[in-house]
């Protein structure tokens, strides 16, 4: 019984791991995009606490409380950021995220920023 127990909850394991998916687009400042309704104006900075993403499709989607604290880590520490941090560069960020979406949030499991 132990053994059948054992390899369903494996199974289940590898079975969420299935439903992760990629999402690719500009990365936001999902404050401002709520408030604004355009991308244009909202590009995401070393000092944005909320992030979002649209994705090539045009769909928004909001990341977790994880998928922040990534996202603010990866945008300071990339290449090419702002050296004054007080002074940020506002330009398109793309980024790349793996993770699940849960009624337009995703629960990030990587990000990747370009």
């Amino acid at each position: 019984m132990r053994r059948i127990v054992s390899l369903i909850a494996i199974g289940s394991a590898f079975s969420i791991l299935g439903f992760a998916g990629n999402w690719s687009g500009n990365l936001l400042d999902a404050s401002c995009y709520v408030a604004q309704k355009t991308a244009g104006s909202c590009m995401a900075t070393s000092k944005t606490s909320a992030f979002a993403i649209i994705d090539n499709t045009g769909k928004f989607y909001k990341l977790d409380g994880k998928g922040n604290s990534m996202a603010a880590s990866a945008l300071k520490n990339r290449a090419g950021g702002a050296a004054d941090p007080a002074n940020p560069k506002v330009s398109a960020v793309t980024a790349t995220i793996t993770g699940v979406e849960k009624s337009g949030t995703l629960e990030v499991e990587s990000i990747d920023i370009k």
